[in-house]
């Protein structure tokens, strides 16, 4: 099969390579997936260009961990109805060194979702990290209804979700954002109320939003930098669930600052949630897929021997929403 890899950690265009592998063995309870499209996440980036001190876990990686295509075979565990089913994936490359950036993929059965007719291969690849990170922050202290949630950087990957299905529960949502455009991929997503931080004080807004009661949660993207807005914006037993902190990674915490409103900080990582956690997730975004009630924002689409160029594009920064490799079509 055509794949991408690298053998080294460094700069995209410096260590990324396509060439022919062979196809993953099929395990009992795995399936055998052909590669539509691979979804590119932050933390695909980092682990290639060795962000942080992360190292080489394998001799060689193919990378992207989301991606979508069709089951082409099954191990001897599953169903073989199961052959032939569209299928969103997530989480290829944990504890895997191949994922999704090839034209086949072997994944446990479980983290092959079942993707509808109504959903095209370039979205169902846009699902995996995003989806389910921001499903976890909005969703980890129970249902929503009638409550009031905060989403930082509505306009990003996972924020974009993270309003949606707030929405879908039931929730009144107030998205940040940093521009129009932004404030316009908020507002399609469904927020009801628009703050642009750069323009406007946004403890000011949400005080005055909220009538004085603030917001039951906080959906964060960058935990140190916008910890004293959220302070100041959540009711007594809130919670902040934040996924990043790339502005401070050892940021100073203000303990009785918490503790004085009783709140409560979760940090969500994905790629170590519960087995539980994830069901939860795949089973409602797909019933949210099945009702057509998730837009998805990409931001640029890429063939799979431009790589280099989409993962700069990634770690740039400027990409509003999701890039996506079209493997095949």
């Amino acid at each position: 099969m055509k794949a991408a890899y690298y053998e080294q950690i460094g700069p995209a265009k410096d260590v990324l390579k396509i060439g022919e592998m062979d196809v993953g063995e099929l395990g009992a309870d795995e399936v055998l997936i052909k590669v539509h499209a691979s979804g590119i996440n932050p933390s695909d980036v980092k682990q290639r260009s060795g962000w942080g001190g992360l190292t080489m876990r394998h001799p060689r990686v193919i990378p992207h961990n989301d991606g979508a295509g069709i089951i082409e075979s099954v191990g001897e565990s599953v169903p073989p109805s199961r052959i032939g089913e569209r299928v969103w994936i997530y989480e290829a490359t944990l504890p895997r060194r191949f994922g999704t950036a090839a034209e086949y993929v072997v994944v446990p059965s479980e983290q092959a979702v079942f993707l509808p007719d109504n959903t095209e291969f370039v979205e169902g690849a846009c699902l995996g990290v995003p989806a389910i990170t921001a499903h976890n922050c909005v969703f980890k202290d129970g249902a929503v209804t009638g409550k009031t949630i905060l989403v930082m950087g509505g306009a990003g990957a996972v924020g974009n979700y993270a309003i949606q299905l707030a929405k879908w529960g039931g929730a009144t949502v107030i998205a940040t954002v940093s521009s129009a455009e932004k404030a316009e991929i908020a507002r399609a997503a469904g927020a009801d109320y628009i703050v642009n931080y750069k323009a406007e004080d946004v403890g000011a807004r949400i005080k005055e939003i909220t009538k004085g009661a603030g917001v039951d949660r906080a959906i964060e993207v960058d935990f140190a930098s916008n910890l004293e807005t959220n302070l100041k914006a959540l009711k007594r037993n809130g919670t902040i669930a934040t996924y990043a902190s790339d502005s401070d990674v050892t940021p100073q915490i203000p303990v009785y600052s918490l503790i004085y409103k009783n709140l409560t900080v979760h940090y969500v990582l994905v790629y170590a949630m519960d087995k539980a956690a994830h069901q939860q997730a795949a089973e409602d975004i797909t019933t949210c897929l099945k009702a057509g009630v998730l837009r998805h924002v990409i931001a640029g689409r890429f063939a799979l021997d431009e790589i280099a160029a989409a993962h700069e594009m990634q770690e740039s920064g400027k990409a509003i929403g999701n890039l996506v490799l079209v493997v095949s079509h």
